[in-house]
C-alpha cells in the first residue's frame, strides 16, 4: 500500500488523424503525447482521459496495445510505462427547468467504454466530440454507467458555467442519487475550506483535478491516493475509503487563482455584485459573473472550519508553468536535471536544486513550497496572478 499521484481530468485536443475532439484544448493534446507529458515529465503515476469514448482515441489506444507499447490491467484501466489511464468521459447534462452541468464518467475497460459509447452515440449529435449534451437525465446517466460496473463524479462543481451548484442546483439530492456518488470535483476556483461548508459534501471525497486542455497545465491540481496498486478497482476503493484507500492529500492551486473565484464583470472588471436588474453597477452592462465564494456562501450550512474526519489535508502548492521567471526551456532543463515535476516539487532537497539549477530557481521553487507568494484574484474567466518577491 501507498500513496500515488494522481491528475483525473485532462482533455484530448485532436487524433492522429487531426481531427478535433475537445474544441477548446490544443491540438497537441493527442492521446500519446499526453501520456508522455504526465509519465516522464509530470510524474502523474495516475491520470483520467476523460475524452475516452471518441471512436478515434480508442482506435489509437488499441494500437497502442497491440504494439504491447501499453497493457490492460486485470483490476481495470491501462498501463502506459509508469502512468495508469482510467479510461473516463465527460457530458453535459441539462434537467428541466435547471442550467447546464457537467459530469464525468469513468469506466473500468476499453471495452465497457466502447458500449457506453454506442449508448451516447444515440442521445448526443456527434460522440466523436468532447462534453457533449446527451439527451438523459443524471439519474439515468448514474444507472447506465453502474451496470458498466464504472462511477459519475459531478464536474468542477461550483464553477458559474456548467458547475452543478453553479448553474443546475442548491442541493445535489434534487437530481442524482446520491448513494451512487462516492466523490466531486472541486475546480479551480474552491478548496476543502471552501466545499466543507455544504454538509451534504461531508460524506464524499474531494477530488482536485487540472483539467488540462494543454501540456503544460496536466498536474496544476492534482492529489496523493493510498492504494495497493495503480488500477481502477483500487482507486474505487479509495473514493469509498475502503480497506485503508483513500485519497490522503489534495493538491491545489489557491482558489483565488481560479477563474471564477470572486464575483466579476466580464465587461469592466469591476467586483461589484449585480444590481437588482442583473447589471454592472459600474458599467451597466449584464455582463456580471458570480464568483465561486459568493456561491458557497449562498449555499452554505456549516461553520468554516468544520470538517468530516476523513478529510485529508488541502494543500495550496503553485505548479511550476505559474512560476514568474520559470519559463517552457527552464523548466525542460530541470526535467533532464532533477527529474519529473512531482521530483522538483515534493522531493528535491535544496542542496539539489542549487546544485543543479542555481539560486535564482532555487529560491524561486523554495519561496513557492514555502508558500511565500502574493496572490492577485481571478474572476469573470481570467485566471489570478502570482507573485513572488
Amino acid at each position: 500500500m501507498r500513496d500515488f499521484f494522481a491528475d483525473l481530468h485532462i482533455h484530448i485536443g485532436g487524433t492522429m488523424s487531426k481531427k478535433p475532439v475537445k474544441i477548446t484544448a490544443s491540438h497537441t493534446m493527442t492521446l500519446t503525447k499526453i501520456l508522455e507529458e504526465a509519465s516522464e515529465r509530470k510524474g502523474m503515476e495516475m491520470i483520467g482521459i476523460i475524452d475516452s469514448h471518441s471512436p478515434e482515441v480508442q482506435q489509437e489506444l488499441e494500437e497502442l496495445l497491440d504494439r504491447k507499447e501499453a497493457r490492460s490491467l486485470a483490476n481495470g484501466g491501462i498501463e502506459y510505462k509508469r502512468t495508469t489511464l482510467l479510461l473516463g468521459c465527460e457530458l453535459e447534462i441539462k434537467e428541466p427547468g435547471r442550467g447546464e452541468a457537467h459530469y464525468l464518467c469513468y469506466l473500468p475497460t476499453l471495452n465497457e467504454m466502447k458500449e457506453f459509447t454506442s449508448w451516447l452515440a444515440a442521445r448526443c449529435k456527434n460522440v466523436h466530440l468532447s462534453s457533449q449534451r446527451i439527451a438523459t437525465s443524471l439519474l439515468e446517466l448514474q444507472q447506465k454507467v453502474q451496470v458498466l460496473g464504472g462511477v459519475v463524479i459531478p464536474a468542477h462543481i461550483f464553477t458559474p458555467h456548467k458547475g452543478v451548484y453553479g448553474s443546475c442546483t442548491d442541493r445535489l439530492e434534487e437530481v442524482a442519487a446520491t448513494d451512487l456518488l462516492y466523490a466531486v470535483e472541486l475546480g479551480l476556483s474552491a478548496n476543502t475550506e471552501m466545499a466543507d461548508r455544504i454538509s451534504e459534501l461531508h460524506t464524499m471525497t474531494f477530488l482536485t483535478n487540472s483539467d488540462a486542455h494543454s501540456l503544460g497545465k496536466i498536474g496544476r491540481e492534482y492529489q496523493t491516493i493510498r492504494m495497493k496498486e495503480a488500477s481502477f478497482t483500487e482507486w474505487v476503493m479509495a473514493l469509498r475509503r475502503m480497506d485503508n484507500r483513500s485519497v490522503t492529500c489534495n493538491y491545489g492551486l489557491s482558489p483565488m487563482l481560479g477563474k471564477y473565484h470572486q464575483t466579476a464583470c466580464q465587461g469592466c472588471g469591476s467586483t461589484k455584485s449585480a444590481n437588482d436588474q442583473g447589471r454592472c453597477p459600474s458599467c451597466g452592462y449584464k455582463r456580471v459573473v458570480q464568483g465561486v465564494s459568493t456561491r458557497i456562501a449562498q449555499l452554505a450550512d456549516v461553520q468554516l472550519g468544520i470538517h468530516p474526519p476523513h478529510r485529508p489535508p488541502y494543500v495550496e502548492q503553485i505548479p511550476l508553468e505559474f512560476l514568474p521567471g520559470i519559463g517552457l526551456k527552464t523548466r525542460e532543463r530541470m526535467y533532464q536535471q532533477i527529474g519529473t515535476e512531482m521530483d522538483i516539487l515534493h522531493r528535491a532537497d535544496e542542496s539539489t536544486l542549487q546544485r543543479e539549477l542555481g539560486e535564482k530557481v532555487t529560491n524561486t521553487i523554495m519561496k513557492a513550497r514555502n508558500g511565500e507568494w502574493r496572490l492577485e484574484a481571478g474572476g469573470a474567466g481570467i485566471y489570478g496572478k502570482v507573485r513572488i518577491d
